[in-house]
């Protein structure tokens, strides 16, 4: 399974695992997951960290580079998935969290986050 994990799940597994749910970890951590990462939330992280968010303390070049040694996939934004915002239904006013819902069905993979407002979205999107 293909699981696109946004931006907090990224954060959390990668700097402070113990605030992952059981069940995230568990599909985490399930050797036939396949882990994927946006570009989008790499942009949202170091716009956050210059902006001196505390909840986004982290050197994205080396978050970056940990995920990807680790074996997880770079997905790039592309025009395609900037288009498919147009269509989602206005729950959510996060430019960030829209363009990750709106990859996620462009490319047919679940989206993992544990917001509870994102997860309201129609399709491919898992609460955890």
């Amino acid at each position: 399974m293909i699981l696109l994990v946004d931006t907090h799940l990224v954060l959390w597994s990668a700097s402070q695992p113990e605030r992952l749910s059981a069940s995230s970890r568990q599909l985490l951590e399930n050797p036939v997951s396949e882990l994927w990462f946006s570009a989008a939330s790499m942009w949202e992280i170091a716009i956050k960290c210059e902006l001196g968010r505390e909840d986004f303390r982290v050197e994205p070049r080396r978050l970056r580079r940990g995920l990807t040694d680790g074996g997880w996939r770079e997905l790039a934004i592309t025009s395609e998935h900037a288009v498919a915002t147009l269509g989602l239904p206005p729950i959510h006013k996060d430019p960030f969290d829209r363009l990750l819902i709106a990859q996620a069905q462009v490319e047919g993979v679940t989206l993992l986050t544990s917001d509870s407002i994102v997860a309201q979205y129609p399709g491919p999107v898992h609460k955890v």
